[in-house]
């Protein structure tokens, strides 16, 4: 009688991630849950009532799916109350630096040590890419360059961005 994530987010907030890559009978049961707040479990044999707000999040044009019938217009409308666009990070460049702090910060409280920096030929390595992979494509490539790094500061022939490191030795 383990408890899924529905239950484990009542009263509170469930992100689904790619909800554009829901197969359509995921779509199907997702719908069911958004309409009437309740599901059952597999195999079991109540009714459990949820509140539960969902964020869905994705890459796709979910109004160009559900036209082209691979996403279920009834769950595209009760997942579209308010739409939140938030631009690719190569439109954003301004974020890079902020959001590699950041993920300097996340590895440190993972590790238990202090937070390294960007060197400035780092941060200019970070700000030259234009991020196909978007923010989970950058945290890949600081966690990298933590990994390769030794010292407190994060040069710029540890930043391996598009798979590839500069020519430079570390």
């Amino acid at each position: 009688q383990k408890k899924g994530r529905f239950e484990l987010a009542d009263g509170g907030t469930i992100l689904i991630d790619g909800v554009s890559e829901l197969q359509p009978s995921l779509q199907g049961k997702l719908l069911r849950v958004v309409q009437e707040r309740s599901f059952e479990r597999l195999a079991g044999t109540r009714t459990i009532s949820v509140d539960v707000r969902i964020l869905g999040s994705t890459h796709a044009d979910l109004e160009a799916l559900v036209a082209a019938g691979s996403f279920r217009k009834d769950l595209f409308y009760r997942l579209n109350v308010i739409r939140i666009e938030i631009p690719a990070l190569r439109d954003r460049l301004e974020d890079v630096p902020v959001l590699a702090e950041q993920a300097l910060r996340d590895i440190a409280r993972r590790q238990g040590g202090p937070a390294r920096r960007l060197s400035k030929g780092a941060l200019d390595r970070l700000m030259s890419h234009s991020w196909p992979g978007n923010v989970r494509e950058l945290q890949n490539v600081i966690e990298s360059a933590a990994i390769l790094e030794d010292g407190p500061e994060i040069r710029a022939e540890a930043i391996r961005v598009g798979g590839v490191r500069p020519t430079a030795p570390i």
